[in-house]
């Protein structure tokens, strides 16, 4: 009876200390997890440990006490006893550590090449035809650093909450409603401010408009509950595991559905090269953070709305793999004949709804120079090569920073537009602060000519110029369908998160918002200007009164600062270029 006793004793405390480590390391209970493998192995020695340990405790007493020919025998005597179960538990945990590697050899690169090259599928691709669609108002200007900057001094204006909570470094990019945006949740500060809050959640989330630097502290009615900033089931990995106990989960990220509604993407990896190798996704479990309702869905089948369905790092892996291997290992190695690999660096564009990573294409042999460049839907995993050969990245950002140095700005990773039917890379120029202080348009074939300027339209506009004084036949194709001119029909202001926001309906009936930074005119306009607006969606980017003099030329818009009484009158409806009016608000 007392040894019963004594073996169910030490099986509970297995037991249990087997569940805390499930419960801090959650591994997928699935034989194709690394992590399941590593946690049997550690269970097999908390056994070995818990029931066998005071064998070996005495036996090292013995040798303890100067060799003590009892100690040592007693231990051998109980040892031996004890023999089969612990060489049993030894030799699993051998066998173990040897299919690791043998699972390991047989998915290796050495053998699988081909199906490595094949993780991923590039289809050559027209590049004014895919990217010429795209707006300059979707230009994403704000990288992850500004956005994260951006987003805590929108917390910090906060005060009811910035004591409480904190922000996750989470900032993912996504597509809502047709416009580049980067979102993220907040935290709860601490654990006796978790404990305060927990029953109401988390009350919202920022979200930064990347072409405008505009963030946004969006409340929610219901709080978030369920994120990683929980500490017990309602912790994001813990609910995630105990629901899909068999899922080998990837990335997780945070998003907003088309309602604004915050949910978790959790990528489910699926194997594709022998055991647990060639890593790819085959769907994801879309979790709402505020409910906690969780649906699982296959690859095809992930709603138009998710953006981040595949990780940049699993891309850039997978696109790696493909120029690696385009003409088998050995030629990886000897040789290099075609061999390729992406550039040292990435970015996203906005392209119809969806979120594409880009990069460059260089050979291994070649040096700063890029001979095409891809685009992947990080939902789809669609991928699109374009045969655009030129400077590389780097490249192109020095040759930016050259033309602002005595400002001491820097560059952002660029990303690839069509200006003009020419491929030419955008990024944006950052001071000390870490805010975009102007922006950069520079030609990918002659990265040279460089156009700079304090918005994305003066850049362009140089960079144009730059490029016909260089003698090359520039074909305008941007359309801006969103400069027009309008007659104020109703005006009204309120303050909103502590900043004047001004809504205005115009001819054609859709109230529009502008912040107050966008022009100091905000406060002179009335119901019957005529004015002329750039505009982003339902967000007014650029206003301006229209006048007819000889200093202005007809219908220009008179800058901020040359505003006078005389200007407030009536002008004549003529049409809008744009120029002079004041810049999109930091």
């Amino acid at each position: 009876m007392k040894k019963a006793i004594s073996i169910a004793i030490k099986a509970v405390i297995s037991l249990v200390l087997m569940f805390i480590v499930f419960w801090f390391s959650l591994p997928a209970i699935n034989f194709k997890s690394g992590d399941f493998w590593s946690y049997i192995i550690l269970c097999a020695v908390i056994v070995l440990v818990v029931n066998f340990g005071h064998i070996i405790l005495n036996f090292l007493k013995g040798l303890k006490d100067n060799g003590h020919t009892t100690g040592i025998k007693d231990g051998l005597r109980e040892f031996k006893s004890l023999s089969k179960p612990i060489i049993a538990i030894v030799i699993g945990i051998g066998l173990s550590i040897v299919m690791t590697l043998v699972f390991n050899i047989i998915g290796s690169q050495f053998f699988n090449s081909a199906s490595y090259r094949d993780l991923i599928t590039i289809t050559d691709s027209d590049f004014s035809a895919d990217v010429a669609e795209i707006n300059m108002t979707q230009i994403p200007v704000v990288d992850y650093d500004t956005a994260e900057a951006l987003g805590k001094r929108k917390l910090g204006e906060m005060s009811d909450l910035v004591s409480q909570f904190e922000i996750a470094d989470d900032y993912t990019q996504i597509n809502y409603k047709n416009r580049p945006t980067r979102v993220t949740p907040m935290l709860y500060g601490d654990p006796i401010k978790w404990f305060n809050n927990q029953s109401e959640g988390i009350p919202g989330y920022i979200m930064v408009d990347m072409t405008t630097q505009e963030a946004t502290l969006v409340r929610l009615e219901k709080g978030i509950k369920y994120s990683r900033s929980e500490y017990f089931i309602r912790n994001l990995d813990r609910y995630l595991r105990f629901k899909y106990p068999t899922a080998i989960f990837d990335n997780i990220t945070f998003e907003i559905d088309d309602n604004g509604t915050p949910y978790w993407v959790a990528s489910v990896i699926d194997y594709k090269i022998g055991f647990w190798s060639g890593k790819d996704i085959g769907g994801a479990v879309l979790l709402n953070a505020v409910t906690g309702e969780c649906e699982y869905y296959d690859i095809d089948k992930v709603p138009t709305w998710v953006d981040q369905v595949y990780d940049a790092s699993l891309v850039i892996d997978q696109l790696t793999y493909n120029g690696k291997y385009r003409s088998g290992f050995w030629n990886s190695i000897f040789g290099q004949k075609g061999v390729l690999q992406p550039t040292d660096g990435y970015n996203y564009l906005a392209i119809d709804d969806d979120v594409w990573l880009y990069t460059g294409m260089t050979s291994v042999v070649s040096d700063e120079s890029n001979v095409g460049f891809v685009l992947v839907n990080l939902r789809t995993k669609e991928t699109r090569y374009y045969a655009v050969p030129g400077a590389e990245e780097y490249s192109a950002m020095s040759s930016a920073e050259e033309q602002v140095q005595h400002l001491g700005y820097y560059s952002t990773f660029p990303i690839l537009l069509n200006i003009g039917n020419r491929p030419t890379y955008f990024m944006s120029l950052k001071g000390d602060a870490g805010l975009v202080k102007m922006y950069a348009f520079v030609d990918v074939q002659q990265y040279q000519v460089v156009g700079t300027g304090s918005t994305v339209k003066e850049a362009r506009k140089n960079y144009l110029a730059k490029l016909s004084a260089e003698g090359e036949s520039i074909t305008d194709t941007n359309t801006d369908a969103n400069q027009f001119t309008a007659t104020i029909k109703d005006i009204s202001s309120a303050v909103v998160d502590g900043n004047t926001v001004y809504y205005i309906i115009l001819d054609d009936n859709r109230i529009y918002t502008a912040q107050i930074g966008v022009s100091d005119i905000l406060p002179f306009l009335a119901v019957g200007d005529r004015v002329g607006v750039n505009v982003s969606g339902e967000k007014i980017t650029e206003i301006g009164f229209f006048v007819d003099d000889e200093e202005t030329g007809p219908g220009a818009i008179v800058p901020d600062d040359t505003i006078s009484e005389t200007d407030n009158e009536k002008p004549t409806d003529k049409t809008f270029d744009g120029e002079g009016a004041s810049s999109t608000a930091e």
